[in-house]
Formats: structure tokens, C-alpha cells, sequence
């Protein structure tokens, strides 16, 4: 599998503010991956970083396979870090020529980029005609003209209506599904869990989680349990291991499971233990109960 960036114990400080500590992951070719992580938590300083425009304070990165230098290594990355940056009376063609020519592509790419990203009949408007949403996307056009092997978005549909939300994650899908490489950051946990494959999870600037957004915690879901003995309940759930941790609403008992384990299996064992159920559900968890559930833990 190509490596396309490596970090290695990453720290950035800034005086007595640690943004970024010891961060360690590896981004592999044609993979969506998030930095998921609250304000604050060190994404943007992190995407600075790897960028150039930050200068870290101890660790080290690495583009691809480590012997092409920073600056050449960025010639094949295409980045949208902060809010796209046009001229107001030219039109979006007119911006990409320059764009063109600032990075030695040929200008057959606009028409393409436009067309991806869904520009194509409102390439001759003005960019102070547009939208936000088109703002972003004609953003993403301009970072793509050099067909880089990685797109680099921060917070990407951010001050986005919904409508423009939705066509922000299905052009990233879209992207993906051609064979770039996205790293995007943010901090809506609904979108990583519907654009990434990868999640690095960030809380002040450290690293709680890195794998696959299918696999960010091995959960095998909870029940939702009442019962005519509430306290009988408890206690039996609290001294089986297949129970985790166990919350008490009321006469509502949430109890989280270990271990893989069915409805009718645990009916079949509180009938067996004498403990009649009044009530009996099994949920999955949500990608947000499941960080929730491990950022609580830290």
C-alpha cells in the first residue's frame, strides 16, 4: 500500500499552549480520511503543519516515501485551509487561468474541474455572483487543477446551507471514488461518519483514536431494559461480565454489552434468573455515543 504522509510524534507549542502533542499517524493512498476532533483540538494547527505554513516544535513528517523534499512533495497536494480567496470581478474561469499559471498547468484542465464540481455552465459569472456553497466547490476545483495524489480540506462545509452540505460530501465522494486521497478536518462528527473511511480522533491536541470509522470502538451495542424488580435487575446485571456499564434513568436501564449477545438470549437468561422483563430492546450504538464514549473515558 503507498504511503502518501507519515507523521511522527508531531508537537507544536505555542508558549505555555501545547496545540499538538506527540501525534503519531500514517495516511495511505486512495482512503477518505477525517480529523475529527472539537475547536481547539489541534486540527488546523496540525494541517499547518504538514503544509508548510506551520513551524513544529519537535517530531517529524514525511510526504510519500520520505526522499522528495517538502516543497516538491506539495507540487502533487492540493489544500483549501482557509476560506476560498478570488477576485470578486473576474469570473471563475478567469481565476482558474490564473491559478494555471501560478501552478504550470495547462488551461484544457479548467473546463474539466468545472465540470466535476459542477461549475461548468456558470464559468463565465462573476465569483461575487456565487454562493457560498459554489464559493467552496469552484475552491476545490481550482485545488484540484494540478490532479494532486492528495486533497487537503479543512472544515469543508462549514457556514454551509444544508442543500450546500450535501453537494460539498457528495463531491468529496465523488473525488474519492476517482482515486485521490482526502484528508479533511472536522469538527461534525456526522460527517466523518458519512464521507471517511479513516478517523484520527483529536481532544487537545492529542490522538484518542486512529483506525477505520467502522472500527473506532468495537461496540456490540446496549440493551434497553425494565423490569417489575428494578434494584433486583441491577444488581443481576452488575455481577455478570457480559454487562459493561449501566446507566439508570427512572425505571429505564441501559446496560452496555462486552460481549456479542442476542435479545432472545438475554430474555432466556433473566427468565432463568427469575427476573421478569417488561420491557426489552437492543440498540446499536451511534458513531457520536460511541465518541462520546471515548473521549468520556480520558
Amino acid at each position: 500500500m503507498d504511503t502518501i504522509l507519515t507523521i511522527n510524534n508531531l508537537t507544536k507549542k505555542f508558549g505555555y499552549l501545547t496545540a499538538v502533542k506527540d501525534l503519531t499517524f500514517t495516511i495511505n493512498k486512495g482512503n477518505v480520511y477525517g480529523i475529527l476532533g472539537p475547536n481547539g483540538s489541534g486540527k488546523s494547527t496540525t494541517l499547518g503543519i504538514v503544509l508548510n505554513v506551520v513551524n513544529k516544535t519537535s517530531g517529524n513528517f514525511h510526504w510519500f516515501d520520505g526522499n522528495t523534499t517538502t516543497h516538491d512533495a506539495l507540487k502533487k497536494v492540493g489544500a483549501i485551509i482557509e476560506r476560498p480567496n478570488f477576485y470578486p470581478y473576474m469570473s471563475a474561469y478567469q481565476n482558474l487561468k490564473l491559478v494555471c499559471k501560478i501552478k504550470g498547468v495547462d488551461y484544457s484542465k479548467i473546463d474539466e474541474k468545472l465540470e466535476l464540481v459542477g461549475l461548468i455552465e456558470r464559468k463565465d459569472s462573476k465569483f461575487q455572483t456565487y454562493s457560498l456553497g459554489m464559493k467552496q466547490r469552484l475552491a476545490i476545483a481550482s485545488a484540484l487543477l494540478n490532479d494532486p495524489e492528495i486533497l487537503i480540506l479543512d472544515e469543508p462545509t462549514n457556514g454551509l446551507d444544508p442543500q450546500g452540505i450535501h453537494q460539498i460530501r457528495s463531491l468529496i465522494k465523488q473525488i474519492a471514488s476517482q482515486g485521490t486521497t482526502i484528508l479533511l478536518a472536522s469538527h461534525l462528527l456526522d460527517e466523518v461518519e458519512k464521507v471517511c473511511s479513516h478517523v484520527v480522533v483529536l481532544r487537545k491536541g492529542e490522538k484518542l483514536y486512529s483506525g477505520r470509522v467502522d472500527e473506532m470502538i468495537s461496540s456490540h451495542g446496549y440493551l434497553e431494559l425494565k423490569a417489575e424488580n428494578t434494584d433486583e435487575l441491577v444488581q443481576f446485571l452488575e455481577a455478570k461480565k457480559m454487562f459493561g456499564k449501566i446507566k439508570i434513568e427512572d425505571d429505564l436501564i441501559t446496560a452496555f454489552l462486552d460481549e456479542p449477545m442476542d435479545a432472545k438470549s438475554v430474555n432466556k437468561l433473566m427468565f432463568e434468573n427469575g427476573i421478569t422483563l417488561t420491557h426489552l430492546v437492543k440498540r446499536k450504538e451511534s458513531l457520536e455515543e460511541q465518541f462520546l464514549q471515548l473521549t468520556d473515558n480520558n
